[in-house]
């Protein structure tokens, strides 16, 4: 079956061509034009990917995505037409996972939505095999990708959940920032290791009491970070 992908975007001719574009490879497409049919369609839909464009009539795309990250983590790629990086970092910073440039390649529209779907399905195949990770009070559960802390349930994203799963599935192993970028978001993902310290820092926010003074999730300076 194909993958599903909503595009959001109140240029009516750059949803016609992605749509187009993304039809003739079998997927199937929703469309909207503004922020609010965009979270409408989000919480009736499941997708595989969320286009989602930074500049929309009656929610700009940065308060779409961040109400879509408090009920689904589908993956969401910002398209800006802003070169900007603190653009780039605020979309990453609302919960967003990757983010495109415009003018852009339909192309590289498409691969990148390829290489993330694969990593998705890719990640989905990992975490079959180890279900549940039990670490002090906190409980990961891999097939339903939630987090509990003393048996409340922490709202992940996407790649907060991945950041996370990654470091306490390797306790005390030291990942640098670098590494990290690599083996969450891809060797593809063309952002900087700014986007791991955003997500570190948001994640921190939602599983330490003092997220200044972190117990889980820890930096071992000038090196990276580790789960303790």
């Amino acid at each position: 079956m194909g993958q599903r992908i909503l595009v959001v975007d109140d240029e009516k001719s750059i949803v016609k061509g992605i749509r187009f574009s993304l039809e003739q490879d079998g997927m199937e497409v929703d469309c909207a034009y503004d922020g609010e049919e965009a979270l409408a369609f989000a919480s009736r839909n499941r997708y595989d990917m969320i286009l989602l464009d930074v500049m929309l009539p009656k929610m700009s795309g940065f308060e779409v995505c961040q109400q879509i990250r408090e009920f689904s983590d589908t993956p969401i790629v910002m398209l800006t037409a802003k070169g900007d990086d603190m653009d780039k970092i605020l979309g990453l910073d609302y919960g967003a996972d990757d983010y495109i440039t415009k003018p852009f390649n339909i192309l590289e529209v498409k691969a990148r939505i390829k290489a993330i779907i694969r990593r998705t399905a890719r990640g989905n195949e990992e975490k079959e095999r180890v279900r549940v990770v039990e670490k002090g009070g906190m409980r990961l559960d891999c097939e339903s990708r939630r987090v509990y802390i003393d048996g409340r349930e922490i709202n992940l994203t996407a790649k907060e959940f991945e950041v996370l799963e990654l470091l306490m599935k390797n306790p005390g192993k030291v990942y640098s920032r670098e590494k990290l970028l690599q083996l969450v978001w891809g060797s593809d993902y063309p952002g900087d290791v700014r986007t791991v310290d955003v997500h570190i820092r948001r994640l921190r926010e939602k599983i330490e009491s003092v997220p200044g003074e972190p117990v889980y999730v820890r930096t071992k300076w000038g090196v990276g970070y580790y789960f303790a």
